[in-house]
């Protein structure tokens, strides 16, 4: 009897697992499709098929793409909401320089050093979070401004030098292995189940997608709006924190000039992964994708030794394509 309730207990999550499979792949056919197609394009290239299916090489993608899809968990997050954060890569210099710096310049230990480059993000996003709940200040206005303060602060506190760490254990978390795996990627594992969650399974989640499809009609719901802005941004912070340090990790040194440009691909992962600018639509599992889209096109551009220049030239057009894309969907949901 046990043995049956068992089997038929595993055939019922088996069922569940399939239907969320094939829910999850018809949602995302079309993206799914690109990425496969540009991974396909790569791997015949003459200019890149020796190099791009390796394992180095993959690993080094995934390593990459790691510390844009922390972001962008937390940018999608705001973007739900209807709002952006620009201050996301200015918070992964600061972090980072904090980080390395409690560890070369005060000797404290690796794990109280890396709890202060997150607890910088944290701070950064409760600002963000107060200043964008509690007034009417948009929040791009609020996220450029804590941009340009975390930059300059970062300055401030490396005198525009890097604070260089060599110590084993601190490149561990951004340059290290967990068996065959690179650390940063088991990070984003745990990261993206925690989003996940999040976003699906609890109440704020419930909340976030009422106060991005209509904030008033939330508020009169009794949903508090205000507090829903506050925690959104506050894990966005977080999430640029722990990038911070793994970035920092990985280039084995804090440095006021990383995390240049990291909000653009982090919202490009984002709208590329099909959450609406307009807010109150957008799933995790896009933004993975998404998130994939942009590491193997940037990882494909460098391959095929195209100038930095256009690099940026084509990540725009991506980006104007994909909201494009969702310009001409929610048209369409109108009429």
């Amino acid at each position: 009897m046990a043995e049956e309730k068992a089997v038929a207990a595993q055939s019922t999550a088996g069922s569940r697992f399939s239907k969320a499979a094939k829910v999850y792949f018809k949602e995302n056919l079309g993206i799914i499709a690109a990425l496969l197609a540009m991974c396909i394009f790569l791997a015949v290239n003459p200019l890149t098929s020796s190099s791009f299916l390796t394992q180095k090489n993959v690993f080094n993608v995934l390593r990459q793409i790691s510390t844009n899809l922390y972001l962008a968990c937390g940018m999608t997050m705001v973007i739900i909401l209807g709002g952006i954060d620009l201050s996301v890569g200015s918070v992964i210099a600061m972090s980072g320089c904090v980080a390395a710096g409690c560890v070369s310049r005060y000797n404290l230990p690796l794990a109280l050093a890396l709890l202060c480059g997150v607890l910088v993000g944290l701070v950064v996003g409760m600002f963000n979070g107060y200043v964008i709940s509690s007034t009417t200040i948009p929040p791009f206005i609020v996220t450029l401004a804590t941009m340009n303060i975390a930059k300059g602060l970062a300055y401030v506190y490396t005198g525009g030098s890097p604070v260089r760490v060599v110590t084993k254990e601190w490149q561990f978390v951004g340059a290290g292995y967990i068996g065959p795996v690179p650390t940063p990627v088991v990070i984003l594992v745990i990261v993206l189940f925690v989003t996940a969650m999040i976003m699906n399974k609890t109440k704020l989640g419930r909340h976030l997608y009422a106060v991005g499809g209509n904030a008033q009609a939330a508020e009169f719901s009794g949903i508090s709006v205000a507090k829903v802005k506050f925690l959104v941004h506050t894990y966005s912070g977080i999430m640029a924190g722990l990038a911070g340090i793994v970035l920092a990790s990985r280039m084995y040194s804090g440095q006021p000039t990383a995390g240049d440009g990291a909000e653009m691909d982090a919202i490009a992962a984002v709208v590329v992964g099909g959450t609406s600018m307009a807010g109150g639509s957008g799933k995790i599992g896009g933004t993975i994708i998404g998130g994939l889209i942009i590491g193997v096109l940037n990882n494909g551009l460098n391959l095929m030794n195209v100038n930095s220049f256009w690099q940026y030239v084509v990540k725009g057009c991506v980006i104007l394509l994909a909201v494009y894309v969702d310009y001409i969907r929610n048209k369409k949901s109108k009429l």
